[in-house]
């Protein structure tokens, strides 16, 4: 393991210690129950940003971005995410305070996504990048260079201004995050309906994103069961919320526990069955 690489794992460590710290805040001010609410909520949004990961891997790979360029592009795509969690999330929970029957409609959207992660066919669907809804908005409003321009966003080319390969980068994973959206905030609101505890869980586990890439760019090989560990925990929170409709609920500690196991589980053993074929682990 690199220098990188270590760096990395402590930062994600740090920021991983930063989210239990606010959920110690959240027990002391907001109760035992809006505590176990955030720590489920967490749970749910750090094993979803895990498989979105390896998504930004595929963009980077298709777009041949350099190493030092990623960094750039991952923070934009951060903060812009940030935002438009915000967006989503404070529609998503008007919706649901107006309209409780959203919630049934949300689980089935989550179950069908769990069966399409676990066939793996979200993997072909971002393959091929310029079929991505960003890249081609981008490329309806300015020509792309075929190459970089160092590290800049937009360069002019023979007197007119061009998008460059980074800009389409980030426009890709930002519409790529979007769609993230459509599962991660759903499956959010399966553990709660307050607005601070789902933002927070949802910014915490954005917010190690950056560092957690670097850990997964350089031993994706040894993670490449977690998928179905997604899988797993975005089908489990799409029956706790299609059952709610038959008055079935299932128990908060039950479910952090659940997809805890479950998460863990799947690192576990994608360790145990990679570690003759992962290179210098």
């Amino acid at each position: 393991m690199d220098q990188v690489t270590k760096t990395a794992f402590k930062k994600v460590a740090l920021i991983v210690g930063l989210a239990m710290a606010v959920c110690v805040g959240v027990y002391f001010f907001m109760g035992q129950q809006a505590a176990f609410e955030f720590l489920g909520a967490y749970l749910i949004e750090f094993s979803l940003s895990i498989d979105n990961l390896f998504v930004f891997i595929t963009v980077f790979t298709a777009f041949r971005v350099p190493l030092d360029y990623q960094h750039r592009a991952l923070a934009w795509g951060i903060w812009g995410a940030v935002i438009l969690r915000f967006v989503f999330i404070l529609l998503g929970v008007s919706i649901v305070e107006k309209f409780e029957w959203v919630l049934y409609i949300f689980g089935f959207i989550l179950i069908w996504s769990a069966y399409k992660m676990y066939k793996g066919d979200d993997e072909d669907e971002e393959k091929d990048v310029t079929d991505n809804m960003g890249y081609k908005i981008l490329s309806k409003f300015m020509p792309i260079t075929k190459d970089f321009v160092g590290n800049h966003f937009i360069a002019k080319v023979d007197g007119k201004w061009h998008a460059t390969p980074l800009l389409a980068t980030v426009v890709v994973i930002e519409a790529s995050d979007i769609m993230f959206a459509i599962d991660s905030v759903p499956a959010a609101l399966s553990v709660s309906t307050n607005l601070f505890i789902v933002y927070t869980s949802n910014i915490l586990a954005i917010l190690g994103l950056r560092q957690l890439y670097f850990v997964l760019e350089h031993l994706q090989e040894r993670f490449a069961y977690v998928r179905y560990g997604v899988a797993i925990i975005l089908g489990f929170t799409g029956v706790k919320l299609a059952i709610l409709m038959f008055g079935l609920h299932i128990p908060i500690l039950a479910s952090i526990a659940f997809i805890f196991c479950v998460l863990v589980g799947s690192i576990v053993l994608s360790i145990m069955k990679t570690k003759n074929t992962a290179p210098n682990a």
